[in-house]
């Protein structure tokens, strides 16, 4: 909380004030960065009629642009999500797995379309959420790349593979 307060201008005294617990902030945080991702897929869903495909990636472009947008609670919303206490991270917990039945739904919608060849739709979830989600480990703003052309490569691997034959 010293460090927060620091980096933001104000006597830990007045973070308290609006956080009265280091656990009330790490939920908080939690919430702003799910509410993002969840509000810009179901956007992106209702608005025209969007592939699989598009859905995915632009899922995919979500996560990785919030290292652009908001990139120290991110790094809080995957390496400190354990420390948020019983019962907050059980709904917390079931918010993140709202958008991982996102991901699954359009995996499926996919296969059905005929867009995706079958696949094990777990392990396609598994590889896309630890693509994007890691992202946060090494991605850079204002480096080689934009967060769109990170997940478009890494979408087109994904999707097309990286194998000649």
């Amino acid at each position: 909380m010293d460090k927060i307060a620091e980096e933001v201008g104000i006597k830990k005294a007045s973070l308290y004030y609006y956080f009265p617990s280091k656990d009330r902030l790490l939920i908080e945080m939690h919430d702003e960065m799910i509410d993002l991702i969840i509000s810009s897929h179901e956007a992106r869903r209702d608005a025209g009629d969007p592939t699989a495909s598009q859905l995915l990636l632009g899922m995919m472009t979500d996560i990785i642009s919030l290292q652009e947008t908001h990139p120290g609670s991110l790094r809080v919303f995957f390496e400190h999500f354990k420390e948020i206490p019983e019962p907050e991270r059980t709904r917390v917990m079931a918010r993140r797995g709202v958008y991982e039945q996102y991901v699954r739904e359009q995996l499926q919608r996919g296969m059905d379309d005929g867009e995706f060849k079958p696949l094990d739709i777990r392990f396609a979830t598994f590889a896309i959420l630890g693509v994007a989600n890691w992202s946060y480990q090494w991605f850079r703003p204002g480096g080689s790349a934009t967060a769109e052309q990170v997940a478009r490569a890494f979408w087109t691997m994904l999707s097309e593979g990286i194998a000649t034959t």
